[in-house]
């Protein structure tokens, strides 16, 4: 029997070096706070937890659910399963002065400022206008496994996010907690586990046969339906034959699936 995941992170963006010019996420929370004996914590996590770069962004953005696969020096696979989405930053004038510590910067601050203010009103007067403007934070909750369970990190971030934004009854610790320390996966070839977080849900896990035959659910299928036929076998080949082959998508999810497919 082997944890569902190993650590629960979230990750959110720096606002202290983005102040100095840098963009960049930063580990708000982890748990747990100590490392596994036989698991240590992924260092650097934030950097792959944003494929587009950590910035603030003027338009909501939609959540998307990705899925990196990294590799430790012993050659053991740890999935990220990510979930990113945006939160509301308000920013005002006299706040984005403090963002630059050099005051020898100041004026310049303000002509960009004023310029910003201009745009966000489509004039070009150039006059800095007296309210908060409102920017989005990108922010992704992780969890990180060495089991190959996508489905059900899905599920269980979605609903650690729809308790967080909807601020539903339920206390987050106690969901994080359930899946790192009470849910239980068999080895392949085990039983079928059914099992709930905390939140009212009910979820399925059904172990593969094997563990050289991972479950790929419809994804395979959904390759050959985006891809066609011919494309298919144009990449089998291409991989039997070692050639690189690059993934190219807008969507992180369906990157994800293509590349495990």
């Amino acid at each position: 029997m082997s944890r569902l995941a190993d650590y629960f992170v979230v990750v959110g963006f720096d606002h202290e070096k983005e102040r100095s010019g840098l963009s960049s996420g930063r580990i708000e929370q982890r748990f747990p706070e100590e490392d596994w004996k036989d698991t240590p914590f992924i260092e650097g996590i934030e950097s792959f937890c944003q494929p587009q770069g950590w910035a603030l962004v003027t338009a909501r953005r939609q959540p998307s659910f990705f899925v990196a696969v990294l590799t430790d020096i012993d050659a053991q696979r740890h999935y990220c399963a990510c979930l990113a989405f945006n939160e509301p930053v308000a920013l005002t004038p006299a706040a984005l002065q403090r963002r630059r510590p050099d005051e020898e910067d100041e004026d310049d601050e303000q002509d960009e400022l004023a310029a910003t203010a201009a745009g966000l009103n489509g004039g070009g007067t150039g006059t800095l206008v007296q309210h908060h403007s409102l920017m989005y934070a990108p922010k992704c909750l992780v969890l990180v496994s060495r089991l190959d369970c996508v489905p059900a990190f899905r599920n269980c971030l979605g609903i650690i996010y729809t308790v967080y934004i909807d601020n539903l009854p339920v206390q987050i610790e106690t969901l994080v907690g359930n899946i790192l320390g009470c849910v239980q996966v068999p080895a392949p070839g085990g039983p079928q586990v059914r099992f709930s977080i905390g939140a009212g849900d009910r979820q399925a896990l059904q172990p593969p046969l094997s563990a050289l035959l991972p479950i790929t659910s419809c994804i395979v299928y959904e390759l050959f339906q985006q891809l066609g036929i011919h494309n298919v076998v144009t990449l089998f080949c291409a991989a039997m034959t070692e050639l690189k082959i690059l993934f190219y998508s807008r969507s992180y999810c369906r990157l994800n699936d293509a590349c495990s497919a």
